[in-house]
């Protein structure tokens, strides 16, 4: 009984933690992806008028992402362009992970 309600006290912590991940951008990283941006020139995208771009956010399905085949980055994102801005989303969740200005 006492294992059952550690590990599910163990599961529970890691799936919070999981949530409150962070994802830092190195700055020669976020130079690069800036460069891989301005080369392959992406169509903007219109965000809904009701959607907040904000870290977190998930992204509706009518958002279309653009694969980021950049080099050197270690972590598979897609992205899209916005008002000047580029908006890194995690693939599988469609939440929004970075903003770059």
């Amino acid at each position: 009984m006492k294992r059952l309600i550690l590990t599910t006290a163990f599961v529970a912590l890691a799936g919070y933690a999981s949530a409150q991940t962070t994802v830092v951008i190195s700055p020669e990283q976020e130079t690069v992806i800036r460069e891989y941006v301005v080369t392959h020139q992406p169509a903007p995208v219109e965000v809904p008028a009701d959607l907040t771009l904000e870290v977190g956010t998930a992204l509706p399905e009518t958002i279309e992402l653009q694969p980021l085949e950049a080099p050197n980055l270690e972590v598979e994102y897609r992205y899209f362009v916005v008002d000047g801005r580029t908006v890194l989303v995690e693939p599988e969740t469609r939440k929004i992970v970075q903003i770059i200005q």
